[in-house]
Order: structure tokens, then sequence, then C-alpha cells
């Protein structure tokens, strides 16, 4: 984004708090007046409810007026200006300051439930990089802008340098952190021939690359692209009394003409217009909403979108990400293996491939020291002569021992014996996804570490609830095949889409919209932003969850924990079906109150406060969303976040495994 862009949001984002402001003002100064013409009406030269009509009324008139002429659009603010109107022509003063009052206040609950966040943005164009160093033909360096490089330029990258642009490989291996594009949590090694993509960092040994795509075409830039437009295909919720608007007013006048014509007198219809006035029918929707944010902020959900939970009671997938979401988003040891032939048990060999990483700065290595050390078992033995090759592994002297932890290809080059068996040993876990570290002791394969993103505990029973509700659960994961299928088979999920870049999971998302199944979807990354504003509904993790997805997101997980997924959506659910009371008891008590008009039963003030009536009972119907639950919703201590399972190790090293997963 343009930084004229970022200025102009933060503007908007001004004026609009200064207009709730300014909104919640007049709104204390109306209901005062009101006060004032109701008790003492000649406490001021003229009614003092001609305040509430003009700080209130005056604007929905106005907005009437101006959706009449430009459009035609008939909503409710047309009846509403209809009943100002003709209250006003009978000297009915209160009456028309109390129906703009209340119109004012449920557009006012509808504004505080709307949060708009555009920060995400400005946060993502951040992580683009600002310079490149191209390497001359001569063999010199020149850093120039990232947007100059040209396609075919030679770019080298440093250890800890944000990769410029798209590119090959041509000379060095290393380590590149890829989380931003795929969400994963493990380094991948790269080496001459391997693509790598902007955006991503480099960790270890410095490479260069040829240019492949530059500028706009870049990896990042096409994130930032997807993050802007995404949110233009995301439909919006009408309000319902909008929707049934125009016939509101087609039958209001009819009744009122009619009333006016057979009667001969002007009160009744006048009457008519005031009972008709939609208020009870307004405050129906953000009433219920409000109340619903109210219970779901006590599970730990923060709604920043206001119409969020409407379309999340429509949503027939919920689209989780693996990465941070499913899993806790970072390594663990999860095995290990030893050979029979090495004469040494899992947890001896354990202890040396933890000596031997504890001078390593990859995150695996320090995945392995981390567990190690959640084991109790203290700290490890000092290792030697510690050998680094970036993206293979490490070397190191420990007691005595030569120790190799890294790559099948490191043990090779090495000339290890028995690297086959080992490998052979190892397919179990490379089939369900899991990092290996291979580890060899005086040039011998010896064993093997196995690393994996661990599965949340809260995870199987929050997909089984949300599968109870009737509602789907997808992985989309940038994750390969293997890993993905391990972790949606842990947790019951059939639909899995493995390999997905940002666009993959965006265009996953459109597919089913597309064929009428609306998407919550549910992420933590800076790889789900793009899916989390054109899903349906974007649900991330507080927590976790980077800044970008947060700002991207409609719904927040402030506990950084699943668990209250069900209850989210169930109560979305209820929360449509109190609106729908809401509405039906407000156009029956309408309808009834119009009847009564027509006889001349009600005068205009006793009808304002007939429906007014109408709107207390609105009100109090929404408020029992305050506090209501699931029947089959746990106790609510099981909602707490919930440490890293590396912590629950046993201290004896085969039940790793067990203990783990």
């Amino acid at each position: 984004m343009r930084s004229v862009d970022v200025v102009v949001n933060k503007a908007e984002h001004v004026l609009a708090w200064g207009g709730v402001k300014r909104d919640v003002t007049f709104l204390v100064i109306s209901a005062v007046s009101l006060v004032l013409s109701f008790f003492a009406p000649e406490s001021l030269p003229f009614n003092p409810a001609w305040v509430a009509i003009v700080l209130c009324g005056a604007p929905i008139m106005l907005e009437a007026i101006i959706g009449l002429i430009t459009s035609f659009d008939i909503k409710a603010d047309v009846l509403v200006a209809l009943a100002l109107i003709a209250s006003l022509v009978i000297g009915e003063y209160f009456a028309a300051g109390e129906v703009a009052l209340i119109m004012q206040l449920g557009a006012l609950l509808e504004d505080l439930t709307v949060a708009k966040a555009r920060a995400g943005i400005e946060r993502l164009v951040h992580l683009t990089p600002r310079t490149a160093r191209i390497v001359r033909a001569e063999g010199s360096e020149d850093i120039v802008a990232a947007e100059e490089v040209r396609v075919d330029d030679i770019v080298r990258v440093l250890p800890g340098e944000t990769v410029p642009v798209d590119g090959t490989i041509m000379i060095g291996q290393t380590s590149i952190d890829e989380s931003v594009l795929t969400g994963e949590p493990l380094p991948v090694d790269k080496a001459p021939g391997d693509n790598v993509r902007s955006g991503t960092v480099n960790q270890f040994g410095a490479f260069d690359l040829r240019a492949v795509h530059v500028g706009e075409d870049s990896s990042i830039a096409r994130m930032i692209e997807l993050v802007q437009s995404a949110d233009a295909g995301k439909a919006k919720i009408v309000r319902l009394a909008d929707r049934w608007a125009t016939w509101i007013v087609i039958v209001a006048l009819v009744a009122a003409a009619g009333t006016w014509l057979i009667t001969g007198e002007i009160i009744r219809a006048v009457t008519i217009l005031v009972v008709f006035c939609p208020c009870a029918l307004v405050l129906a929707t953000p009433t219920a909403i409000m109340a619903a944010i109210g219970n779901v902020t006590k599970h730990g959900v923060l709604v920043r979108e206001g119409d969020a939970l409407e379309r999340l009671a429509a949503v027939r997938n919920v689209a989780f990400d693996k990465t941070g979401t499913l899993t806790f988003g970072h390594p663990d040891v999860v095995a290990v293996e030893t050979l029979a032939t090495a004469n040494l048990d899992d947890r001896a060999l354990f202890s040396l491939a933890a000596a031997a990483e504890g001078l390593s700065e990859h995150p695996l290595g320090k995945a392995v020291v981390r567990s190690w050390r959640a084991t109790g078992a203290g700290k490890t033995d000092v290792a030697t002569n510690f050998v680094m090759a970036p993206g293979r592994g490490v070397r190191a002297t420990v007691n005595g021992r030569q120790v190799v932890a890294g790559n099948a290809e490191m043990l090779s080059e090495l000339d290890v014996s028995g690297v086959e068996t080992l490998m052979a040993a190892a397919q179990e876990h490379i089939r369900e996804g899991c990092t290996l570290i291979y580890v060899a002791l005086d040039g011998a394969a010896a064993g093997y570490v196995a690393l994996a993103d661990v599965v949340r505990p809260t995870a199987r029973e929050t997909v089984a609830g949300i599968k109870a509700l009737g509602i789907e659960p997808v992985l989309l994961t940038g994750d390969h095949a293997s890993a993905a299928r391990h972790i949606a088979s842990q947790t019951s999920i059939e639909h899995v889409e493995a390999n997905c870049l940002p666009e993959s999971k965006m265009h996953a998302i459109e597919r089913l919209e597309r064929a009428g199944e609306p998407v919550c979807m549910v992420g933590d990354g800076i790889n789900d932003a793009p899916a989390l504003k054109r899903a349906t509904v974007g649900i991330a993790m507080g927590g976790a969850g980077s800044d970008i997805a947060v700002d991207a997101a409609d719904i927040v997980l402030v506990r950084d924990d699943i668990a209250s997924l069900p209850h989210l959506l169930a109560i979305s659910k209820r929360m449509m079906t109190t609106i729908k009371l809401n509405m039906t008891f407000s156009m029956t008590l309408n309808f009834v109150a119009i009847v009564l008009a027509m006889t001349g039963i009600l005068n205009p003030v006793v009808g304002a406060l007939v429906h007014n009536a109408g709107s207390v009972v609105v009100i109090a119907n929404s408020a029992t969303l305050l506090k209501w639950r699931r029947l089959e919703q746990r106790d609510e201590r099981s909602s707490r976040p919930v440490e890293t399972t590396t912590a629950e190790y046993e201290t004896d090293v085969p039940d790793i495994e067990a203990n783990a997963v």
C-alpha cells in the first residue's frame, strides 16, 4: 500500500471515532430534552423535544431523502421520516422526538459493533525488502532499491537478510524461513537449483540467486495485493429491517391514507405512521448482536466486525490452517529411536544429540535442546570441536565421541556406515510428516530424533463440536501432504488440501463459496491474511497469531485456543434465532397497534408508548443471549490456554512419542 493510502485510512479511523463520540453526545442531549418536554414543556421558549428532533431526526430524514433521490432506495429510514413529518404536522413534538431518539440509538448500536481495521496492510508492507545486493559481472556488489532489480540479475543474500525477489539459487547452501508465506515453522534447506521467494528470511549461509520474479510480480507483493483485494469479494449483510422496508412503507402509507379517507381524521392516520415506525424492528438486530458479543467476550473472543456473527451463522465449512491453529506452531521432539547396533539406549542417544546441538542456531537444533531440558534431565554435556554446516547439520565431540547430527546427505558425505538402514528404520515417522535428525557416532549410524508440530489437546474435541453443529471442517495447510494427512487423522478432518500458498488457500475458499458453501477461515499467520479476508468470516488466533492476521480477521481468539469455536458458532445461530423472534414480535405488535389506531383507540402519544414498550421487550429478549450457553459446552476451565506439551514429557525417553501426540 502506498503511504498516502495509509494516511487516508488513519484519517478515516480518526473521523469514525470522532463521529461515535458526537453521536453519543447528541443522544444524551436529546434524551435530556425529551425528559424536559414530558415533565416541563415550558422550561424553554420552545418545546424541548425540538432539540431531539433536530439532533436525531435531521440525520434520519437527510439519509432517507438522499437514498430516495440517488437510487430510489427505500429503507426503514423512509418510514421513520414519514412518521416524523406526520407527527410534526399535527404538533405531536414529543412523539416525533422520541421516535428519532430510538432510531438513532439503534443506529449507534450498529455502528459500535463495526470496527474496520487496515493497520495489518501497513505491517505487511513493512515486510517488503527495501534493498537488494546485486552482484555485477566483474564481481563487485551494489546495494540498490529492491524495485530496481531486474529479471536475470544476480542477487546476493547474506545470513539474516530477507530475500528481496523471487529467484533460483545459483551458488551456496542455506536454510530459509518460509513461514511468512507457508506458515510452517520449520526452515527449509536450500541448495543450488532450488527456488526461493521474496519476503522469506535467510537463516544461515550466504547465497547468490538469479532473479525470476521482481517488483509487483514477487511473492510478497502478490500477497499484499491479495489482502487488499480479498475484501471486495466478501458478501455484505443487509439489515433485515431494510430488506422489508419497501413493503413496510407501502403497507403503512396505504393503511394511513385509507384510514384518513374513510374516517376523515388525520390524527388516526398519523397514529398509524407512528406505531408503524420500525423502532423495535431496527433494534432487533443490533441489540442481539451486542448481547452475543458480550457473551463470547467472556469466552476470550473479540468480535471486530459488526456483522461477523450474522455471517458466521450461515457458514457451512470451517477451514483450519494447521500450524499455530490446530497445532502449537513450533517443532518438538516426538520420538527418539536407536539402532540395535549402536549399543546404547534412547535416552543416551538423545543426550548426545542435544549436546551436539547445544551450540546450534538452527531452529531444529534449538528444539532438540529445549525438548531435552523439558524431560527434567538438566544440562547436557559440553561439546567441543563444534562445526555447523548450513542446511545440513552439525558435528561435535561429546565425551570423547564424534557426534554427527544432520540430514541423510550430510551423513553420506561423511561416509557414515549404515545410513540406508537408518533411513529405512525412520520410514514410519517420515510418513507421518515428521522432520528427522539422523545421528551418527564415531562414523556409524546410531539412530534418529523425530520432530513434529504437536496437535493441541483441544483440537479433536473442537472439531467434533463443529461437526455436531452440521458444519464441515477443512484443513488448508502449506505443509506437505504426509504431515497434513497425519494431523487430519488425529483431529478427524476428512477434507485436506496440502502444499497451499496464500493464494491457494484463498482460491480454495472461493471454490467452496461459489458452490454455495460459506466458509469460516481460522488461521494465525501472515500467510493466512488473504484467506481470512476473503472468507465469509475470518477468525485469527490472538496469542500466537501475527498482527497482520489479526487485523485481517473479523473475529479474534484472544486466549489463543480454538476450544471456544463450537460455542462461538452455536451462539451465532442462536443470535439469528433471537433476531427473527424479535422481528416477528415487533411486526405483530405493529399490526395490532395499527388496528387499534384505525379504530381511534390509540392516539399518537399512546401509540409511541406502545411501540416503545415493544422496543423494551425486544431489548429484554436480546439480553438473554448474555448468559446463553450450549448444552454440550464443557467447563469453562478447560478453555484456558494450554502450555506446550514438551513440559509434559516424561523422563523415560522411549515414552516421548506417546506423550507428545
